[in-house]
């Protein structure tokens, strides 16, 4: 996802160009150092209903790291995350920050302009390994193996034809029954306020025969812009959402809702679990994972530092409370 407005503009002039990344070294490294969510307040609190546990700001020499915009990880703490230009970040990362290797690579026949290779939703099937792909101003999708090495299947659903660019397929998620529900960025939905268009598949969104469902989404608050979904234990989907403005920068908004109210034309709209904002620890978050960890539901965001040197790469950990 870009920022957008004007405020950042100036900062273009600080990123770092296609042409200045130097050819990515599979072995990364990725480096995180340990950040409290308040400088003012170290340690846990409570943020609506997420328990602050830890944070990090990743960091790497390989000049392709970087542009976090969506992410899935497994409850021993693997993650594999993927850039807005199409760079692939896996790593693992424990109480004491990164465990083992970390390994940076990029997905299969990514080549031309970023434009189009701008990766920004991911899904993946538990139980063969298969990884889901949304590409955002193509508006399309890409099925890959499980080691993101071949590309097994694309779609460019007619569903999402109209998107307007960049806003396309912002968020995926494959369900537990095999459905996927998929969020646009900022597509609008003509006549309904602040509502943006969704879509479930009752399959492979690959697949061309797979029915598709429309219905329009609503963020819990105005300003915010769903940036990555995920399913939790009790079957409702978690939206991470964000916020910029000139005022108070960046801001980032969790809410859920339950695909239970999923039916063509239906208007959806999360509920907020927690927001957070300057001062805490905060960025362009755009990727979220879900895990397990003794009894709890743990939910992880990271942002994306859309390659300028003044955002930073966050990754923050949290608990999900009653």
């Amino acid at each position: 996802m870009r920022v957008g407005p004007l405020l950042l503009l100036p900062l273009a002039l600080l990123a770092r160009s296609d042409g200045d990344r130097a050819v990515y070294d599979p072995a990364g490294p990725i480096v995180a150092t340990a950040i409290p969510l308040d400088r003012d307040r170290p340690g846990p609190m409570q943020v609506g209903r997420l328990r602050f546990l830890q944070g990090w700001r990743l960091r790497s020499p390989n000049r392709a790291f970087g542009g976090l915009s969506t992410m899935v990880a497994d409850d021993a703490g693997r993650f594999l995350a993927l850039s807005d230009k199409g760079s692939v970040f896996r790593f693992r990362i424990g109480a004491r920050g990164i465990i083992g290797p970390s390994r940076i690579a990029t997905l299969p026949d990514t080549v031309g302009p970023k434009v189009l290779n701008d990766t920004e939703s991911m899904a993946i099937d538990p139980a063969t390994g298969r990884i889901w792909v949304g590409y955002e101003v193509r508006n399309a999708i890409r099925r890959f193996d499980p080691r993101l090495t071949r590309s097994t299947g694309e779609s460019a659903p007619r569903a999402m034809a109209h998107w307007p660019s960049p806003t396309g397929p912002e968020s995926m998620e494959r369900l537990r029954d095999g459905r996927f529900v998929i969020l646009s960025e900022n597509a609008p939905v003509p006549g309904i306020d602040r509502a943006k268009q969704a879509l479930l598949f009752d399959g492979d969104p690959t697949d061309p025969a797979t029915h598709v469902t429309r219905f329009a989404y609503r963020a819990p608050a105005p300003g915010f812009w769903p940036t990555d979904m995920r399913q939790l234990p009790d079957g409702r989907l978690l939206v991470l959402h964000r916020k910029l403005s000139v005022r108070d920068g960046f801001a980032a908004s969790l809410g859920i809702f339950d695909p239970k109210a999923i039916r063509p034309g239906a208007l959806v709209t999360a509920r907020e679990i927690a927001l957070i904002h300057q001062p805490l620890a905060i960025d362009n978050m755009e990727a979220l994972a879900v895990t397990q960890e003794a009894g709890r539901t743990i939910v992880w965001i990271a942002s994306d530092d859309n390659f300028l040197w003044l955002q930073q790469t966050l990754l923050l950990k949290f608990a999900l409370t009653d």
